[in-house]
This record gives C-alpha cells, sequence and structure tokens, in this order.
C-alpha cells in the first residue's frame, strides 16, 4: 500500500481510504461483528484512514473495528452542526464513540461555496478552538461541488477539502469532471491536503469498477481516495487495485456476482429527476420520496445521474 501525507497537516494515510458510509445502518447495515471484521480486514490490508461522519451512525463499527491498534490508524469525520454549540457537541460525541484522545480530521459535511462557509463560520471557530486544544489535528470541509473545493482553498484556517470526483461526473453540483479536477489542483497548489469520494459514483460505477478506480488515482493532487466497502472481498479487490497488484481470479469473480440493489436515501426531496430518468419504470414516487421496484429495476444507475443530490446509490 502507498502512502502520502495530507496537504501540510503532517498526517500520513494510505492511498486507500475506507469509507464506511457503506458497513452501517444506512446503507448494508452488517451485524456490528462482521462490519467490524470487514473494517479490521481492511487494516490488514495497509489501510490507516478510516472515513466516517456523524451522519452515518456507524461509530461503533469503527471502534470494534480498530481494536488493539487505533494509535495507528488516521480517522476523518464530519458533521452538518453549523453553530458552536452543535459543533463542540459533535466533537464530544465523536471522542466518546470512537474511544479517541483526538479526531485527526473534522469536516463541515457538504459545504456547496463560500456563502455556506461563511454562514456556518460559528462551527468553524469551534474547530479551530478543537484544533488548538489537541482533540482535532486537521479542519476542512467535504463538498460535493467545484465552488466549494475553491471557496475552502481560500480559507487560510483549513486544512483539508474531501471533494466528489468520478470519471462520470456523478453527483458533482456545478460543474464537469474537468473543472473539478483543475479546482482540485489549484487547492492542491495552496497548500491543502484532498481525498477524493465518490470514485465509484456512489456504486453507479460498480460495472465499470477497474476505469472508475484507475480514473481516480490519476487525479493530480489526491493523497488518498475514499471507496465504500461492505466486505472482506471487496477490500481485497480495492487493495490490490490501489496496490497496482492483479487481482485474484477469486476476488474478481465473488466482486461481480454480489447481489447488489438500488437503495434510495431517506432525505429524498422526492423531485420526480429520477422517475423521469428511469428507463425501465421502476422508481415512482410514494408520500413524496422516490421508491423503487426492484423487480423491474436494472441497476443500470442511470437514474443517479438526474439526482442533485446523491440520494441514490447501488449497494
Amino acid at each position: 500500500m502507498e502512502y502520502s501525507i495530507l496537504g501540510r497537516t503532517g498526517i500520513r494515510v494510505s492511498r486507500l481510504c475506507f469509507g464506511s458510509l457503506t458497513v452501517g445502518p444506512l446503507q448494508a447495515n452488517l451485524p456490528l461483528r462482521e462490519g467490524a471484521r470487514v473494517i479490521s480486514s481492511a487494516l490488514d490490508a495497509g489501510v490507516n484512514f478510516i472515513d466516517t461522519a456523524r451522519l452515518y451512525q456507524n461509530y461503533h463499527y469503527i471502534r470494534e473495528g480498530i481494536a488493539g491498534r487505533a494509535g495507528s490508524v488516521v480517522i476523518a469525520t464530519k458533521s452538518y452542526d453549523y453553530t458552536g454549540e452543535g459543533m463542540k457537541k459533535s466533537i464530544v460525541e465523536a471522542l466518546k464513540a470512537l474511544d479517541r484522545e483526538y479526531i485527526d480530521i473534522f469536516l463541515l459535511h457538504e459545504q456547496e461555496s463560500e456563502l455556506t462557509i461563511r454562514g456556518h463560520w460559528e462551527a468553524v471557530e469551534e474547530l479551530i478552538r478543537a484544533r488548538d486544544k489537541g482533540t482535532v489535528r486537521a479542519i476542512g470541509i467535504s463538498t460535493h461541488s467545484v465552488r466549494g473545493v475553491m471557496a475552502a482553498s481560500a480559507v487560510p484556517e483549513f486544512d483539508v477539502i474531501h471533494p466528489l470526483i468520478n470519471v462520470k461526473g456523478i453527483g458533482i453540483r456545478d460543474g464537469s469532471v474537468e473543472q473539478m479536477k483543475a479546482a482540485i489542483a489549484a487547492a492542491f497548489g495552496a497548500g491543502k491536503g484532498l481525498y477524493g469520494m465518490k470514485a465509484l459514483g456512489g456504486g453507479n460505477l460498480i460495472s465499470e469498477r477497474k476505469e472508475a478506480l484507475a480514473f481516480a488515482l490519476s487525479v493530480p493532487g489526491l493523497s488518498s481516495v475514499a471507496v465504500g466497502m461492505q466486505s472482506q472481498e471487496e477490500v481485497l479487490y480495492n487493495s490490490a487495485v490501489f496496490e497496482g497488484a492483479e487481482v485474484p481470479p477469486e476476488i474478481e469473480r465473488a466482486v461481480s456476482l454480489r447481489n447488489r440493489r438500488l437503495h434510495i436515501e431517506d432525505w429524498c426531496a422526492g423531485c420526480g429527476r429520477c422517475v423521469d430518468r428511469c428507463g425501465s419504470g421502476a422508481l415512482s414516487l410514494s408520500e413524496g420520496k422516490a421508491v423503487v421496484d426492484r423487480e423491474a429495476c436494472r441497476l443500470c444507475g442511470y437514474c443517479s445521474t438526474a439526482c442533485e443530490d446523491m440520494c441514490i446509490k447501488i449497494i
């Protein structure tokens, strides 16, 4: 496994970051011990970097998965809290739930522009205080937008940016893949540490995973790429790819044959764009939310490109 230093933070991270959303209650909802085993298998493979968030409700999975070797693991978490008091509570919650003396990286979740960053500055000030006290090592934002990356690049208080980037641009809210790459390059030039997200487009690029992961690894400026994993086979597959090794045939088969399903997040706004995009008639609206007919769904992932809020994933 390759490692690099995340910007100017001094934090050494593996090229492959374990995206933990997939193991928890919002997606695969694995039993605690099973999810912890998946995390532990990633550590065995050389991964030392785990991405999570307060929203994911999976701190207990990580705490158990890293038991006995927590000191060698880098954890990044995120919170939507925009007040100082709210952010303070989020930090305390993460420290307690993860049984840590500090959180390596703490980000404001999904900041999309200079306006949202400015509007949430009270929370930023709390993160700065936590960094000064040593309960947080580095701070910054996650974002799905080009504008968010550019705005964060200009904030001297920020150390880390976690942008959405994938080969098809699925989920980028305000620009093209090339524009996002340019924004990442500019942020890197400004000294920010960057690690990418949604390399597989929320699971919608799984059928094109070789191309998608190769693209993510080719993006200049990214120290690491977070990839969601929910099985030990996926860990072995991604570890091999990130190490530049051949994927064992039995692992390739296991990943290819894994049963998957379309998942619609609870925050779906019911706009209906995905329904219009679906060519198989598998999506409809019910009680203000998109719902899927699993028998009709072809798992093509086309619907996800219509969702501006990244509600639709294949897991």
